[in-house]
């Protein structure tokens, strides 16, 4: 994400959130980035800043590089640093003493032989670089291609380019040792350039890449992880984890590096509680713990006998039982000691504080929307009632067909027929009938007349 497309907004072009004023480079923000909290502070008289740069390549790449010019460098300068052969193109992330503490993190000698950084990189530098980066996407779909067609058990994860386009680096994984040097000619013949092969794990190929992880946020190992600790299933077991795959894998394939982060806690919990194997002596029978809840301090025991009845126990209590059970006694039962699982669950109820602030609750729109009862229909004992209520409308409707049978005569009687609308119309028909009597006649009285011509 450049600081361009940032989400915290920005304002003529320079950006609200990061306070880095677009200096953070144009590929991410907070990407492995470290802050210059020293930037600010002036070293004190006599002594020069460390002239060693920390520069980032693609996708997250670092090194380090002597200044041997004593170049005016700061954030974000883009430079053109030693490479074997030709040059490289990369952005400057960190200046001054603090490459140095860098630098012995990463177990590198600050003192020792560094690649150097030849200039700044003017306009020609760049164009050439942003072309060779254009061709890193298609390259790779053909490099793909042909690795499939020699039936490699390799997957070509990510391809970049040297500064001055001279050497590409091909980054794949692979479970077994590969024998890829067909696959070396057919890329320097498709691609007529110098090719090196550099194989990466799945978790270095994740954090190349990136990506967002099922907690909704970005990957570690592409913001901040940068020692991968191995993880095992072992974590999962002691906090209480389904052990499913799917769920405990990350996009690299492998369990996630997350279930290290608390389980120090875990750990330190368990130490007051007693074994997960741990059986109770009773005089009823021998039982063991099936279940753990350590931040409650309960366990659920079960007799052997009858292995789906579990008992609730606090943790004091199986401790009580476990040191008479070592002195060779048993208690009568697990139900003496037994603990309603309703009870416990509402002494640990947490307290729901009420909103003084006033601001909406974020789950307001997960509750379902209550639905409008209908009016109930009447009952059968009052169907009496209701055929009164209905004889009501029937009459009141042959009132009014009453009234309106009566209305064209009262308009014969003399009345205005524009009051009534269409119906004064409708009384003239009548007489232009009466008319047509009237003409037949004259017609049959004409052709009488005529006859008694002839």
């Amino acid at each position: 994400m450049a600081c361009t497309n940032c989400s915290t907004g920005s304002k003529d072009g320079t950006p609200r959130g990061c306070k880095n004023n677009g200096t953070c480079g144009t590929d991410s923000c907070n990407k492995l980035t470290v802050f210059d909290w020293l930037s600010n502070m002036s070293l004190p008289g006599g002594e020069e800043t460390f002239n060693c740069v920390e520069i980032r390549f693609k996708n997250g790449r670092k090194e380090f590089y002597r200044n041997t010019e004593k170049l005016t460098l700061s954030i974000g300068d883009i430079v053109a640093t030693e490479a074997s052969p030709g040059h490289d193109i990369g952005i400057v992330t960190l200046t001054g003493e603090l490459v140095k503490v860098q630098m012995k993190k990463k177990n590198a000698d600050p003192f020792g032989e560094v690649p150097k950084i030849y200039r700044k990189a003017t306009q020609k530098d760049i164009d050439i670089w942003s072309e060779a980066r254009n061709r890193e996407e298609p390259m790779k779909v053909i490099a793909r291609e042909l690795a499939i067609k020699l039936n490699l058990e390799m997957k070509i994860s990510d391809i970049e380019f040297q500064g001055d386009a001279s050497k590409a680096t091909f980054y794949y994984t692979a479970n077994d040792r590969v024998d890829f040097r067909q696959l070396i000619k057919d890329y320097a013949r498709e691609f007529s350039i110098r090719i090196e092969m550099k194989q990466v794990g799945f978790r270095q190929e994740a954090s190349r890449l990136g990506g967002i992880g099922s907690c909704g946020r970005e990957l570690c190992c592409s913001t901040w992880l940068t020692d991968f600790r191995s993880v095992n299933t072992a974590a999962a077991r002691y906090q209480q984890l389904s052990l499913n795959p799917q769920k405990l894998a990350g996009q690299c394939g492998k369990l996630k590096c997350c279930l290290n982060y608390e389980l120090d806690t875990y750990l330190d919990a368990l130490k007051d509680l007693p074994d997960l194997d741990t059986k109770v002596y009773t005089e009823k029978g021998d039982a063991v713990c099936q279940k753990v809840d350590i931040f409650k301090g309960l366990m659920w025991f079960a007799y052997f006998d009858n292995m789906a009845h579990w008992h609730v126990i606090s943790a004091d209590h199986v401790k009580e039982i476990v040191a008479l059970n070592k002195e060779k006694k048993r208690i009568p039962s697990l139900e003496e000691y037994a603990i309603d699982p309703t009870v416990a669950e509402e002494d640990t109820i947490e307290k729901n504080f009420q909103n003084v602030v006033g601001q909406d609750s974020l789950t307001r729109f997960d509750k379902p929307k209550k639905k409008k009862k209908r009016p109930v229909k009447n009952k059968k004992p009052e169907t009496a009632a209701a055929a009164t209520n209905e004889a009501k409308p029937a009459q009141a409707n042959k009132n009014k067909q009453a009234n309106n049978n009566n209305r064209p005569a009262n308009n014969n009687n003399g009345n205005n027929p524009n009051k009534q609308g269409g119906q004064g119309n409708k009384n003239k028909r009548p007489n232009n009938n009466n008319k047509k009597p009237n003409n037949n006649n004259n017609k049959q009285q004409s052709n009488d007349k005529n006859a008694n011509q002839k």
